[in-house]
């Protein structure tokens, strides 16, 4: 896995090993930071990476100009990971890194984000609960199917990649 574009491009990011991180494929991001990118989204965003796993999408969004981002996973052998992919790509002055449940997270720091990545394993089921505290401009959500976004969110953007739905919404 690697960094699409911007200053870290074609660094290589490693990945946890398991089966409970299931990073986001260079296809699948390439084509969800092309969308961000025609909607101006990216440059200079406050960026919260949610589930963050091997923190690519967070740390695409700050290779390709965003302001800061913050990774939140509660394992702590993510988070080193975490750790290690910012290092390779000389992002950490930008970035927090955060050992803690999403939902204890955005419960606890109610401030708004220009962008939320939120890719949870695709068994969970907490997404109203996650959704209704969340507080972000623009929401890029990864799953198996689409999210139940209930009349908070409008969707922008949604389309299956093999197994995964990337839905792109914005509060309503």
């Amino acid at each position: 896995m690697r960094v699409i574009a911007g200053v870290a491009r074609g660094r290589r990011l490693t990945v946890p090993g398991g089966r409970d991180v299931r990073p986001t494929s260079d296809r699948v991001r390439e084509a969800v930071f092309s969308s961000l990118g025609s909607m101006s989204t990216v440059e200079g965003a406050r960026v919260l990476d949610l589930f963050a796993g091997s923190g690519a999408l967070g740390i695409e969004a700050l290779s390709r100009g965003a302001a800061a981002a913050t990774f939140v996973d509660h394992d702590r052998r993510v988070i080193d990971t975490i750790r290690a992919n910012l290092d390779v790509t000389a992002l950490a002055s930008q970035a927090s890194v955060v050992c803690d449940d999403a939902l204890g997270y955005v419960a606890a720091h109610p401030e708004a984000v220009d962008l939320a990545f939120v890719d949870p394993p695709y068994a969970f089921d907490a997404w109203d609960e996650l959704l209704g505290r969340l507080r972000a401009g623009v929401v890029v959500l990864e799953s198996d199917r689409p999210p139940p976004l209930a009349t908070r969110f409008e969707v922008l953007r949604t389309k299956a990649y093999g197994g995964t739905v990337v839905t792109i919404a914005r509060p309503a």
